[in-house]
């Protein structure tokens, strides 16, 4: 079993400079899904958008980012980040979200999702943002 956390940064239409910024600072390759991509399209101008971007260096290096969607608030500085936990198996994920969820205000709950076996998201009683999931293809 693994777990491993990655600090993912939220931005408003600034993702992909930053990301290649970062590959160019640290190294390694670029990954990038759009809301488009997706299929995940709520606001027509979010369609070209990050969903889902990481920059990943065989030095370990990782760090993920996206563009906060057009309907939702978002200000710099404020909620510019989450902390990311990914796990091999539903077992050790859900352990890890049943202790965190106490007096956490839930976001997103558990559930598969779209692109991961289970995903969910919460604000932890200490108002750190935490999304956890299964991560796919391990």
């Amino acid at each position: 079993m693994s777990i491993q956390a990655s600090t993912h940064l939220n931005f408003r239409g600034d993702a992909r400079e930053a990301l290649g910024f970062y590959q160019a600072v640290f190294g390694g390759a670029v990954d990038i899904v759009t809301y488009q991509d997706a299929g995940n399209v709520r606001t027509p101008s979010d369609a070209k958008q990050v969903m889902w971007g990481q920059v990943s260096a065989d030095s370990g290096f990782r760090i993920m980012a996206y563009d906060v969607p057009a309907d939702m608030p978002w200000h710099q500085g404020e909620n510019a980040f989450f902390v990311v936990v990914g796990s091999e198996t539903a077992e050790e994920l859900t352990a890890c979200w049943d202790k965190l969820r106490e007096g956490a205000t839930i976001t997103q709950p558990l559930a598969p999702s779209q692109w991961a076996p289970l995903f969910g998201m919460l604000k932890d009683r200490f108002g750190v943002n935490w999304v956890l999931n299964v991560v796919a293809g391990r």
